[in-house]
């Protein structure tokens, strides 16, 4: 009944004729009806279209129709047609469903409703999640608080001693000695990263992000955001995926797959690999930067005009039909435990098992690489671009970890932190950068499938000298202002 009612209702006058003419040129037999198939013509719909041109001799015919009639729109025929059919869902929707009384409850959740979506309330708002979510939850609790209990209370004091002294004692080859110990082993710089360094902050952010999630704001963020989206060739849906890159950039590009067109999905997957840091390394960085206000400042400002910039001048360059976006608003609820504890233990199961043969894969390269003498070669090459950019030459040592894992690299940048060799400026160059850093293997790997290799290479190619560069420039402007 509801498809019969669709079928027949009556559009702009501009589509009916457009609809007329198109039947009117379908000379073959459809499984559809003609009205339906020349709606979906007129809507874009790919296969139809790579159907009928199939088929039909009057395809270009019908193309010419179709442009003819979008002249005659501000919107996309396919936004115009999908509003004409919200309208009647609505009036069929208001004679069966009867309203019930609206409770103290449903107006507070309308108000809020309401304010989440009006930027000059939903910006403040959305500062407010970032603050408690992101910064207070995350970079000072996770990142913070247990992370210095597991780092420092746990693994330096107990485990990675014990570990040391029964290597030694039980072991006694020196080279496996280092694959399991001291520096650079399994166990005391790959384990101890995985787990007292990028477990909690994943865990604090995956909490956060599953309340948010289950309280219905992200789609009402999508609309805050859609405006300034559409600037930089995307539309608020895209907000979806790159939230989700604050938690893994890998799920996050392999959640770019829900974007319509490939030139979103491309600018997606190239703003996720540049300049979203995954909630590991965005957990240390904050953890870093949490007692120095004016360095954070400096950092989320800077990765802010990065991602904008280069989202900006991507759409400007890029070929391709420009985004269309409506989306579903579910209302606003009461996050449940159940589902948050649910949502969270899926998606840290999900990532700790990616995460830990990762960890344990690049201590065994580093070993292998130092075992080699490749590992100090690849360092020393990259010492004359630290220098360049105005960082120590240990710094070389956390962009290396950096090619294996974002949130490895982060990790060694916490380490020369707690030995005093960054000063803030340094700390806020080398943060900038290294969350600029070309993708790890993981999001690589997974740009390779949902982009291709020729896409994914020209967007790690792009990366590599562009983070490198916009350190430098960092660099450069913080001496000019006299340091923060």
């Amino acid at each position: 009944m509801a498809s019969l009612l669709v079928n027949e209702m009556n559009y702009n006058p501009d589509i009916q004729a457009a609809v007329q003419k198109i039947e009117s040129s379908l000379k073959h037999t459809y499984k559809l009806s003609t009205r339906t198939i020349a709606l979906l013509l007129l809507q874009g719909d790919k296969e139809i279209h790579q159907l009928v041109q199939e088929k039909e001799n009057s395809y270009a015919g019908i193309q010419k129709v179709i442009q003819e009639t979008s002249v005659a729109f501000e919107q996309p025929i396919n936004y115009v047609i999908t509003l004409k059919r919200q309208e009647l869902t609505n009036s069929l929707l208001a004679d069966a469903v009867k309203e019930g009384k609206v409770t103290d409850n449903n107006r507070f959740s309308e108000i809020l409703n309401k304010l989440t979506i009006n930027p000059f309330t939903g910006i403040p708002i959305l500062l407010l999640v970032l603050y408690y979510g992101l910064y207070q939850f995350v970079g000072v609790f996770g990142a913070g608080t247990l992370v210095d209990f597991l780092e420092a209370d746990v693994f330096e004091i107990y485990i990675n001693p014990l570990v040391n002294v029964w290597t030694a004692r039980y072991i006694p080859w020196p080279v496996v000695q280092d694959l399991i110990a001291n520096d650079y082993g399994i166990i005391t710089l790959g384990i101890r990263y995985a787990i007292a360094i990028i477990l909690p902050i994943v865990g604090t952010f995956f909490i956060a992000f599953s309340i948010i999630e289950d309280s219905g704001y992200l789609p009402r963020l999508a609309l805050l955001v859609d405006r300034v989206f559409k600037a930089i060739g995307l539309n608020g849906r895209a907000v979806i995926p790159m939230t989700l890159g604050f938690g893994c950039d890998t799920m996050a590009t392999m959640v770019t797959r829900t974007l319509e067109t490939k030139r979103e999905r491309i600018i997606a997957t190239l703003l996720l690999a540049l300049a979203i840091p995954c909630s590991a390394q965005l957990g240390v960085i904050l953890a870093l930067l949490s007692g120095k206000p004016l360095a954070l400042a400096a950092w989320v400002s800077f990765l802010t005009l990065v991602f904008l910039f280069i989202g900006f001048l991507t759409a400007k360059l890029m070929p391709g039909d420009k985004p269309i976006f409506y989306m579903e608003v579910p209302p606003l609820r009461m996050p449940t435990i159940a589902n948050v504890v649910s949502k969270t233990y899926t998606r840290m199961q999900w990532y700790f098992l990616e995460i830990l043969p990762i960890f344990i894969l690049a201590s065994v390269l580093i070993w292998a690489g130092r075992l080699t003498g490749l590992f100090d070669l690849v360092v020393k090459a990259l010492e004359p671009v630290m220098n360049l950019i105005g960082l120590p030459a240990e710094a070389a040592v956390a962009f290396l970890f950096g090619f294996f894992r974002r949130d490895y690299g982060a990790a060694g940048l916490y380490d020369l932190q707690q030995n005093g060799a960054l000063s803030t400026e340094q700390l806020v160059v080398a943060a900038a950068t290294l969350t600029l850093f070309v993708p790890c293997i993981a999001q690589f790997s997974m740009m390779l499938k949902e982009r291709g290799l020729k896409t994914a290479l020209a967007i790690a190619g792009f990366i590599f000298p562009f983070a490198f560069l916009a350190g430098y420039v960092l660099n450069l402007l913080l001496k000019m202002i006299g340091g923060i």
